[in-house]
């Protein structure tokens, strides 16, 4: 009698579990595909490239300027107007106008940057919350993002790409 009983209840634990294993529901989506079709990131990709060409223009300003003064400085170095006190001078200036130039352009690589975080984290958000709202509303246990090349198989019905697009407006 133990014995059966014993055997009952691994059998209801067993289907429990069977049945709860069953219940889980994945799906998947290709974040980079979604990303690419959504008019913001298109916006904030010109914004940034405009930024971008305000900060190069400003950099080749400072390049033209350090070449002036460098041809300046050959000249009068060739045609022996300078003293060494004078061409000494003007070499530092020379070298400082140079280290300028390059600690502008590590400083352009960071505007760059903190633009780009700044005109992509609203919209990231917004997918991520688009994203964990459709899996709260349809019962989704997990959703993997299929670019990052985690996702193996799966089936196209487990495939929410059209439901978020749907959500986002696209």
């Amino acid at each position: 009698m133990k014995n059966a009983i014993y055997t009952l209840s691994l059998i209801l634990m067993f289907l429990a579990s069977a049945n709860s294993l069953s219940a889980q529901k994945f799906g998947y989506v290709n974040s980079i595909q979604l990303l690419s079709e959504l008019p913001e990131i298109t916006q904030a990709d010109e914004a940034i490239a405009a930024y971008q060409q305000e900060l190069i223009s400003k950099g080749e300003t400072m390049v033209k300027t350090f070449e002036t003064n460098y041809q300046a400085y050959i000249e009068q170095a060739q045609s022996g107007t300078l003293t060494a006190i004078q061409q000494q001078q003007k070499e530092g200036d020379l070298t400082l106008e140079q280290q300028e130039i390059q600690q502008y352009e590590y400083e352009v690589q960071n505007l760059i940057a903190q633009k780009r975080e700044e005109m992509y984290a609203p919209i990231l958000d917004k997918v991520r919350s688009t994203i964990q709202k459709i899996g709260t509303d349809n019962g989704y246990t997990m959703i993997f993002d299929s670019s990052v090349g985690g996702l193996l198989t799966a089936d196209d019905a487990d495939d929410i790409s059209s439901i978020v697009k749907t959500k986002l407006g696209l």
